[in-house]
Order: structure tokens, then C-alpha cells, then sequence
């Protein structure tokens, strides 16, 4: 799961992790998504290491890619990621759900 989670990090970021160095952050399980009407399942990383500066190498399916300090997470960001970013950052629960 780490390999598919850095591969996708690169192809739409430009960053490269190892995948060894990457750590669950949360897992949200959503009742509903744009991709998944049916409920989804996502499983959000974190990496202390990469390689490269940032690009929106998908700009058809992200507004920007940008870096932020970690006390001000941008309210302009998909909900159910924010959350998670934000309990990871502040020790709340590692599994969310929305929509059930």
C-alpha cells in the first residue's frame, strides 16, 4: 500500500518519498465521494523525508499544490483529508467517518 501511495504522491505532486517512510495518518470511511457513490475507503499519509519541490502535475483534478504550516491548515481543502490532516497533527481519532 505505501508503493502505491508514493507512486501516486509523485505522479501528482513531483515529491518522492520512500515508501518505508511513510506513516498511516488516518483512514476515513466516507458514505459517499465524487469517484465512489457507493462509500469510499482512503487511507491518508504522512512523510517526514522527501525529494523535490511541489508541482500540480494534475491540474485537472487538484486547484493547487502548496505547502502550509502545520497550525493553519487551509479550510480550502477536500473535508474528509482536512479532518484527518488535522487529528493526526492534534492526536484525535485515527479512523473517521462521514456520511453514515
Amino acid at each position: 500500500m505505501t508503493a502505491t501511495a508514493a507512486r501516486e504522491l509523485k505522479e501528482e505532486t513531483g515529491l518522492v518519498v520512500d515508501p518505508s517512510g511513510l506513516k498511516v495518518a488516518g483512514i476515513i470511511h466516507g458514505g459517499w465521494g465524487v469517484e465512489a457513490p457507493n462509500g469510499f475507503l482512503t487511507v491518508v499519509f504522512v512523510a517526514h523525508r522527501w525529494d523535490g519541490d511541489p508541482v500540480n502535475a494534475e491540474p485537472n483534478k487538484h486547484a493547487q499544490v502548496a505547502w502550509h504550516p502545520v497550525d493553519t491548515v487551509p479550510v480550502e481543502f477536500v473535508s474528509t483529508t482536512r479532518t484527518a490532516l488535522v487529528n493526526y497533527l492534534t492526536g484525535g481519532p485515527m479512523v473517521t467517518t462521514e456520511g453514515f
